[in-house]
This record gives C-alpha cells, structure tokens and sequence, in this order.
C-alpha cells in the first residue's frame, strides 16, 4: 500500500513539474482585457539604415519617362517588375558601404536611412542631370525583408517577406510558429548594429511588448527561440504523455524486479 501511494504522489509531481503551463503558450496576455476605447499608438521604431549586403529597389520617373529609362532596367526590357524579380536585380551595397547606379556611378548609402538615400539620389540626379521641369521622383525601398530564425520554430532558416515592417510575431508566423517546447518569455535578436552585436531577448506572453522598440525587427536580424525544460526532462508536454512516459517506465522497472526475483 505504501509503495503504491508512493507511487500515485510521484506521478502527480512529476506531472505537475513536466507539463507545459497554458500561460506559457499564450501570445501577449491580458492584452485583450484592457477597457474599451483605450487604443495603443503604434511605436515610432528608429529607421533602419543601410547595412553591407543589403538589397536595394531603386526605382526613378519622370514627367517624361523616356529620360530616366536608362536607370531602370525593367523599363529596357518591357517588364513588369515584381518582389522577386526586384529583389535579384536591386542594387547591392558592397563592402564598402556603395551601389552602383547607371550614370551616377557609386553611391555611398552605408549608414543611411532609406529616405536619406532617396534624397541623395534625387539631389544627384537634379543638379548633374535634369532640371527641376523634369520633376524626377525616387522611391528606394529594401529589396526583400531579410531574416533568420532558429530553435524552437516550426520552419527554421532564412526567411523573405516582401514589406517595409515586420513585428517580431509577423516573423514567427511566417516561419510556422514556436513548438510546443519554445520558450515564447525569453525569445532572443541578435542584431548587427555599426559598432558589433547586440543581443535583444522579448517575452512574447507579455501584453506590454507591442510598446517595445524591439517589437519589429530589423533586416538581417538573427532570432533565437529557446526550448523549455520540459523539452530535456524528456517526460512529454503534455499531461497524457508524462504520465504514459511514467506508466512506461514503471512497467520496465516492474518487469525487470520480477524477472530478477525469479
């Protein structure tokens, strides 16, 4: 009798301690319990700037556009450009912080904010160029949203998305969402900044964390997702399989005592 309430209590802790609680599978709790008519503004996160490697889409008009078609090389060849095409055929910043433009030579664009880089290139174009009849306009725009995801992830590796922002949620959904076994409180961003790394780690069950400046990421950001503890015990996730686990194991200890006793 003692060795099967032994047994009975070791099962009900194991259990307890195993299992994965809801409220760490949760994205952004007591989020949506805050009053009516209270809004959240979207936070004003600081402008990306231009790394090394990245892929720009540059595109110039004209009030006539037979001017500026030969800095478009979709216009030459009559295509229409589209998020992939345009990110194979954007314009590259090298090693040294430059692109190559077609008459306006290299462009350094390192440690700009893509709408500086739109007004240099505007600038440029007026004063060795055209006049201001010419009404030339430039968008710039990243070629491909760019980033890693690794660990608990559904779908880990490099991943594209073709918008100008991506939340931290965006990113782990278009990547098949964290495992059962992720840690969502402790989800880090390695991000390369001018000066070397720096480390991020958000907790996604916490409501407050749209307020984050790490709340969108950055291109090229490299995302960790932590497993849980529960993932090396080994016991299950969730309560039907730690106690199959457990059942499994007894029954192995029981047979092997019986068999040695005989």
């Amino acid at each position: 009798m003692r060795i099967l309430k032994f047994f009975i209590l070791f099962i009900a802790a194991t259990s307890l301690f195993s299992c994965i609680p809801n409220k760490d599978l949760i994205y952004l709790q007591d989020y949506g319990n805050k009053p009516d008519g209270i809004t959240i503004n979207e936070f004003d996160a600081k402008p990306y700037r231009v790394q090394v490697n990245d892929i720009l889409s540059i595109n110039i008009k004209a009030l006539d556009q037979k001017l500026v078609e030969m800095f478009d090389a979709f216009s030459q060849q009559g295509q229409i450009p589209s998020p992939q095409t345009v990110y194979f055929s954007g314009y590259n910043v090298n090693q040294h912080g430059n692109i190559r433009i077609p008459v306006l030579g290299e462009i350094n664009v390192l440690g700009f904010t893509i709408d500086e880089v739109r007004v240099t290139i505007e600038k440029r174009l007026t004063d060795e160029y055209f006049t201001a009849e010419a009404r030339i306009f430039v968008t710039v725009k990243i070629a491909g949203f760019n980033y890693t995801i690794n660990g608990e992830i559904g779908k880990p590796g490099s991943q594209v998305l073709f918008q100008e922002k991506v939340t931290i949620l965006e990113a782990i959904a278009n990547s098949g969402d964290i495992n059962l076994t992720g840690n969502r409180k402790e989800v880090q961003i390695l991000r390369k900044q001018p000066h070397g790394f720096e480390m991020y780690s958000l907790d996604l069950t916490d409501g407050n964390i749209i307020n984050s400046p790490n709340f969108y990421i950055q291109p090229n950001d490299y995302i960790i997702v932590k497993p849980l503890r529960q993932k090396s015990w080994g016991t299950g996730t969730t309560g039907v399989q730690t106690i199959g686990t457990i059942i499994t194991a007894l029954s192995l200890v029981t047979t092997t005592i019986l068999l040695i006793r005989n």
